[in-house]
This record gives structure tokens, sequence and C-alpha cells, in this order.
């Protein structure tokens, strides 16, 4: 749901070689079913739950890396 421009500064920030996708719309939130219910501090919100979708040249998901198995600090190495 992050903006364009927080993206560039994102990718700068860390250097990243490849591009991300800025879904303002929720347009994918809604396709890949990403977007549900989450609690902190006795408060309940909606989020996009954390998902990495390792996606092929020929635009089939080739894995799915879910919000229990992302651990943020490693996640680059999870992927590759």
């Amino acid at each position: 749901m992050d903006s364009e421009n927080s993206h560039k500064k994102f990718i700068e920030k860390n250097n990243l070689p490849f591009s991300l996708i800025a879904d303002t719309d929720k347009k994918l939130i809604d396709q890949f079913d990403v977007l549900g219910e989450k609690k902190m501090a006795g408060r309940t919100y909606m989020e996009v739950y954390r998902t990495t979708f390792i996606i092929n040249e020929e635009g089939i998901i080739e894995q799915i890396i879910g919000p229990k198995e992302v651990k943020t600090k490693i996640h680059a190495s999870q992927i590759i």
C-alpha cells in the first residue's frame, strides 16, 4: 500500500537491484488476499500481512513466503 516514492526511497536506501510494486489502489492486495486483521495494544485494525511472492519470468508464482515465515532481518537470505 506504500507509495511509489516510499518504495523508491527504500530501494535506494537498501541498494536493491529490482523494482517494488506500489499497490496504492489495493488491487493486488485484494487479489493475493494479504490484507487482514491485526491486534496491537488492545486495538484492532486492518493491515497488509508481510508476504513475499517469488514470480518467475513467465509470471508464474514459484514460491510464497507467508507472514509467519518472513523473518525481516534475514529475509534477503530467505529469498535467495
